[in-house]
């Protein structure tokens, strides 16, 4: 009984592409959501036991946290957009692999903006066209950092990826449609939302009407994928809402995800 409720949680807004994608209802979503734990979805602090390569990933991630810290609007941005991909990916049905992969990318997404000078990062307004090649080289650089790590191997797509547009008009490699990779996709609604809805050095928050507003009208224009932007709209209000409330408390996501699938 247990597993046939999960399974329809997990259904109820499966977005029509992913039927085919692996349900898995039975996994230990719980324990994947859990604060305070240091599974291979989550950034692994470095111990005498830990073998040179966790050091290594494990210094990355830290890297990837001193990015964000650079900057205190993007302040807790990495495991906002970690928990917001993955419950994009339950409700898609994805395979607990891919959601995996979702969360360590939130934390790494952006890692290549370490080599970034705070004159780009932080500038309080728009960017000139040479600050923008420089900007537009994170995704890249983001790839040069972890692709040395066997274990990253998955999140390198996200990584490199997560700036194309469905319409093919993004960057790095200009790929369009499914060309782009799903996880990518996933990664870029969750990011976009979560720069709208938080502060930045060059704009406001938007409050939630005009956040989503602006993501309809990016979808409109061919930027985003629509289908899995339709997906966030219908999970906004029962799921994501519960975040991004005045308190802004990331336990309340992970709440309300473990009470969607579970």
């Amino acid at each position: 009984m247990q597993a046939q409720s999960d399974k329809r949680a997990c259904e109820a807004s499966v977005r029509p592409t992913c039927k085919s994608a692996a349900v898995c209802p039975d996994e230990p979503w719980r324990d994947l959501l859990k604060p305070n734990r240091t599974p291979a979805a989550e950034p692994r602090p470095a111990s005498p036991d830990n073998n040179p390569a966790e050091q290594t990933e494990s210094i990355l991630f830290a890297v990837a946290q001193a990015v964000e810290q650079r900057d205190h609007h993007t302040g807790g941005h990495c495991e906002r957009l970690a928990l917001i991909s993955v419950v994009l990916g339950v409700a898609m049905r994805l395979e607990r692999s891919s959601l995996v992969t979702l969360y360590r990318s939130g934390f790494l997404h952006d890692v290549g903006k370490v080599g970034l000078p705070d004159s780009i990062l932080l500038k309080p307004a728009s960017l000139d066209a040479e600050e923008w090649a420089i900007m537009r080289s994170h995704p890249s650089r983001g790839v040069e950092i972890c692709r040395h790590l066997q274990s990253l191997a998955p999140v390198l797509p996200v990584i490199r990826h997560h700036h194309e547009r469905w319409d093919g008009s993004g960057y790095p490699d200009g790929l369009r449609g499914q060309q782009i990779p799903l996880l990518a996709r996933v990664l870029q609604v969750a990011d976009i939302y979560d720069a709208l809805t938080n502060p930045r050095p060059y704009k406001p928050a938007f409050e939630t009407a005009k956040a989503l507003e602006i993501m309809a009208q990016e979808t409109d224009r061919g930027w985003r994928d629509p289908e899995i932007v339709a997906l966030f709209m219908r999970l906004h209000d029962d799921v994501i809402s519960r975040f991004t409330g005045p308190d802004r408390n990331l336990e309340s996501l992970r709440m309300a995800l473990v009470e969607r699938v579970m």
